[in-house]
């Protein structure tokens, strides 16, 4: 989403036309719950997804029509309907879609300038009603034109938020707290928040394509090596930011940026390093904590660990040897193995093939 946002932000400022669309409901075995936007400028252009495919020229119409003067409106896409073959819906999903003109009141360089920065924050729009506003970290940008409407929709940006959702709410239906005095509104909470960290310790090459993978997934990436003529910035284009620094020094330093989704990877082979961060990593709140070796080099390993301190339930979260079992070889194929264990642990998923599992195939 921080690209759509980004080019939504650019052409905002340019005075660009363009509509967004952005699922605000899902049913079954939908592609992108809610939140998932797509630009459709005046002239065709298009930026993001709402469906993975399925919908989207049937989007681009009714975005053009809505450019044309039409008024915002929700529209729905699903296999119960009849045009759900011709729009390419048949998957078996269903998905409610808000799509409406954005404006100059719309509060992107906000969103944007905080999404830079690593704060999070969240963007309120009425499904049915005008304006916008954006809210986090104690401040708001933007209304929705009612002082009562926008408490309530902060109180409601404020909960999504903190618990990474994205979705429906609607004031003024007497919950406590949440704007119980302000008229009933229907609005769309868009939670955006810090992007996860993907944190590798040991510049070899490995790292490499384990980087370009993590930074294409949305990841915030360093790359940390002890050894100056490793943890060269060139070598990995795909970081953020490469630090030549003892990995358990550098992760002391940074112990507040560790949260549950952040990944670690020690890909270094060599126990003076590898151990004193592990035993750092396995304590923290890290949501992922992995080391690549042998299963023999694994074993000597936990005997090191243990000699640290580490708990076996400190032991019983270490991935080792690292990734799933894709039976790749070579350095970009190993990377995958590795990227596709974190999202499988960050999305609790098995990490078995889909077509010995049963249930939809999009888990809500």
């Amino acid at each position: 989403m921080r690209h759509v946002i980004d080019q939504a932000t650019a052409w905002q400022r340019t005075g660009t036309r363009f509509a967004m669309a952005t699922v605000v409901r899902t049913w079954g075995s939908a592609p992108h719950g809610p939140g998932a936007s797509m630009l459709v400028t005046e002239d065709g252009r298009i930026v993001g997804s709402v469906s993975g495919g399925c919908v989207e020229a049937a989007v681009c119409a009714t975005a053009e029509q809505v450019l044309a003067g039409a008024a915002p409106v929700v529209e729905s896409w699903g296999v119960g309907d009849e045009d759900a073959f011709a729009v390419g819906l048949t998957c078996g999903g269903t998905i409610e879609v808000l799509i409406r003109a954005v404006g100059p009141d719309v509060p992107l360089q906000r969103v944007a300038a905080d999404l830079a920065a690593g704060a999070p924050v969240a963007l309120v729009t009425p499904v049915h009603g005008d304006g916008c506003l954006a809210a986090g970290g104690g401040t708001v940008t933007g209304s929705l034109g009612d002082a009562r409407v926008d408490r309530a929709a902060v109180l409601a940006a404020e909960g999504m938020l903190g618990r990474g959702e994205s979705g429906l709410v609607t004031t003024g239906q007497g919950a406590a707290g949440n704007g119980a005095c302000a008229p009933e509104r229907e609005l769309l909470v868009q939670s955006f928040a810090p992007r996860p960290r993907l944190l590798i310790f040991g510049a070899v090459e490995f790292a490499r394509p384990l980087a370009d993978i993590g930074a294409a997934l949305g990841h915030r990436v360093t790359v940390c090596d002890a050894r100056p003529a490793f943890a060269v910035a060139d070598r990995f284009p795909g970081a953020d930011e490469v630090v030549a620094e003892r990995p358990d020094r550098w992760f002391r330093s940074n112990a507040d940026l560790i949260g549950p989704a952040t990944a670690v990877c020690v890909l270094t082979h060599d126990a003076r390093f590898d151990v004193p961060v592990l035993a750092l990593a396995l304590r923290s709140g890290a949501g992922y904590v992995g080391a690549m070796g042998s299963r023999r080099t694994h074993e000597d390993r936990l005997a090191r660990l243990r000699e640290t301190g580490a708990t076996e339930a400190e032991l019983a979260r270490l991935r080792s040897p690292i990734g799933l079992d894709l039976g790749g070889r070579g350095s970009g194929e190993t990377a995958l193995s590795i990227m596709a264990e974190i999202v499988a642990v960050r999305r609790g998923g098995s990490g078995l093939p889909l077509t010995v599992r049963e249930g939809p195939v999009h888990m809500s």
